[in-house]
């Protein structure tokens, strides 16, 4: 049974990795293969009871994952919808290559810990699609965006899905990963950068004539501010929430979605039907990545099965007796989630070492949120955030590979340098 797990699993994981060679989707490698491992485990196993006992356990964590993410989706699709993120475009002005690359490249490092990665990208892309002519120069910046975007994921519980699967684990708690994280992740978007700026300097902009507003969006300041202001609070409570209440962190933003929900019909209640049909809850709903979360269905529950059946629990002890140095172990796990999907390295993490041994904070949990945030820029293909600018700009595999990576990797490098650093001298 053992073999035949592994192989389905090796199997499933290649055609999420080869997703685009192989034009299938991941979501369906995922789903299949999650569907195999328990197929192979329950006819092995044959305990009915013992097999619904853990599969409605591994459930329970699954679905905590995806509500909160469903919920911080569909916020965030509601303040876009009200076109919320120009109270942040709107002040960005200047003549300046390098300027705007620094101001963009910090605006994208913060806004991706208060929403996440993949949503900043998509964000900060469209509108650099506004701001700037010449094709070359954006696809600089689109490089620059998923870099920060990644590395202001890994420091927030809400940042990056990898961080937030280890926060509502229990593996991290929101001031921890702040504190630990912070000056890392910073110090990987700031070298990239650095470089990219001097590579770039004495260019002027050339912008694009004006910023129009997309149609059929008709909403006042008034509106606009609201939604923003209100979006954006709503995520960043969450963690308080939780830490208040004690309660998942899914409760805290569907219920603050509700919030937004009952704001929304309110403002909008004396409008015609037509009018605001684009504004609503429900069509936020229809516009969220509805694939990713299935993919994350699938992986996580693959996983499960792999940690249920203590395959994770040996590979650990492999890599102990193996490599033997967790810091190692950890920078890669970073290095490959460049190759394939972050989300199913941190799931086997998870599931390779427990709580009692690692509590929650510990080192391995924090570089890991680190190594895994950050890891992923170094290849296009190896985050949500690298996949989406590459589709918005049309970048060519081998073009980032040629101007991106080797900054990605300099700063992936130089943050982790930062967090052992900082770590030996804290502890």
């Amino acid at each position: 049974m053992t073999t035949a797990l592994i192989l389905i699993f090796v199997i499933a994981y290649a055609a999420i990795a080869l997703e685009h060679p192989l034009k299938i989707g991941k979501s369906a490698s995922a789903l299949i293969g999650a569907g195999l491992l328990w197929t192979v485990y329950a006819l092995s196993t044959g305990d009915a009871n013992k097999i619904s006992g853990e599969l409605g356990h591994s459930l329970m964590g699954t679905a905590q994952i995806v509500f909160f993410l469903m919920g911080a989706m569909t916020i965030v699709e509601v303040v876009d919808a009200h076109n919320g993120f120009e109270v942040i475009t709107k002040h960005i002005k200047t003549s300046k290559l390098t300027t705007l690359m620094w101001l963009v490249g910090f605006v994208t490092f913060f806004l991706s810990a208060t929403l996440d990665n993949l949503t900043t990208t998509i964000v900060m892309i469209s509108l650099m699609r506004k701001l700037l002519a010449k094709h070359e120069d954006r696809l600089y910046f689109a490089g620059i965006i998923v870099i920060a975007a990644n590395s202001g994921g890994a420091w927030s519980p809400i940042g990056d899905v990898t961080t937030t699967m280890l926060w509502i684990g229990g593996q991290i708690t929101t001031l921890a990963i702040i504190k630990s994280v912070l000056l890392p992740a910073l110090v990987s978007m700031l070298v990239p950068l650095a470089i990219t700026a001097y590579v770039l300097r004495g260019r002027e902009v050339f912008s694009v004539e004006c910023l129009e507003r997309r149609e059929g969006l008709q909403t006042t300041d008034f509106e606009r501010n609201l939604m923003f202001f209100m979006g954006i609070g709503i995520l960043v409570a969450v963690p308080a929430f939780k830490t208040v209440t004690h309660l998942p962190p899914f409760v805290g933003i569907l219920f603050g979605l509700g919030i937004l929900w009952l704001v929304g019909d309110l403002i909008h209640r004396n409008k015609e039907d037509e009018d605001k049909q684009h504004l609503t809850l429900v069509h936020a709903l229809s516009r969220i990545d509805m694939g990713s979360l299935v993919f994350f269905i699938g992986i996580l529950l693959a996983v499960a099965t792999l940690e249920h059946t203590h395959i994770l629990t040996a590979l650990a002890q492999w890599l102990d007796k193996t490599v033997g140095r967790q810091d190692l172990i950890v920078m890669i796990i970073g290095i490959v989630s460049a190759i394939v999907d972050n989300v199913p390295l941190v799931a086997a993490a998870m599931g390779m070492y427990s709580l009692t041994t690692f509590p929650p904070d510990h080192f391995l949990w924090e570089f890991l949120a680190y190594c895994a945030g950050t890891g992923g820029s170094i290849l296009i293909i190896g985050s949500a955030a690298g996949v989406a600018a590459m589709g918005l700009e049309k970048i060519h595999f081998f073009w980032y590979v040629r101007k991106i990576s080797g900054l990605a990797l300099v700063g992936y490098f130089a943050g982790a340098g930062v967090y052992l650093l900082q770590y030996n001298l804290t502890h």
